[in-house]
């Protein structure tokens, strides 16, 4: 279980969050949802220990236990899709490249680059770059922005497939109903 309590942070004079007390299960796929700015990102960048609270604290997830999937790309340009999962994979990987490509959908596209990519494309390989990190806790902030509906259901599927508990911030209402909980933040 992840344990957040009392949480509160500020960015300037702005609170993204204030006094958020959340039980977090480490097991199947948690999504959280609310409105644009309710501070759920914010929170994903606590849970990876990117982000440290005015106040408050997180217990049950080590920060160097978590893959964290950023909202943004940050795709290199001079990598080829196959490279950018190589270069993060451990040294003695469990799953070979192919197979994260295989799971979200972008088989045959190994040797291609960032800029042949359309949005979602581009997308499900930073996915996959996280996956390829083998963490044992996936942070997934908007995973499936520029994906169609149903390659993302079947790619959260196959998340779920892995075994893996997953916490990520989602605005597809038909994503979070197939999720095994979604927390609301507001």
């Amino acid at each position: 279980m992840i344990q957040v309590e009392h949480l509160t942070v500020r960015y300037g004079d702005k609170t993204a969050l204030q006094d958020v007390n959340l039980t977090i299960p480490l097991e199947g796929i948690t999504a959280l949802v609310g409105p644009s700015g309710c501070g759920k990102t914010t929170l994903l960048r606590v849970l990876g220990g990117l982000l440290t609270p005015q106040q408050g604290q997180v217990t049950g997830l080590k920060p160097r236990d978590a893959a964290f999937l950023f909202q943004e790309n940050r795709l290199l340009p001079w990598r080829t899709v196959r490279q950018h999962l190589t270069d993060v994979a451990p040294r003695h990987p469990d799953t070979q490249p192919e197979a994260w490509l295989n799971l979200v959908e972008l088989e045959g596209e190994g040797g291609a680059y960032p800029a042949a990519l359309s949005g979602g494309m581009a997308r499900r390989l930073a996915l996959a770059r996280c996956l390829a990190l083998e963490r044992p806790v996936l942070l997934l902030d908007e995973p499936f922005t520029g994906v169609d509906p149903q390659r993302a259901q079947r790619i959260l599927q196959r998340l779920k497939a892995l075994g893996r508990p997953a916490i990520l911030v989602a605005h597809e209402p038909h994503l979070s109903q197939n999720c095994d909980r979604v927390m609301e933040l507001k």
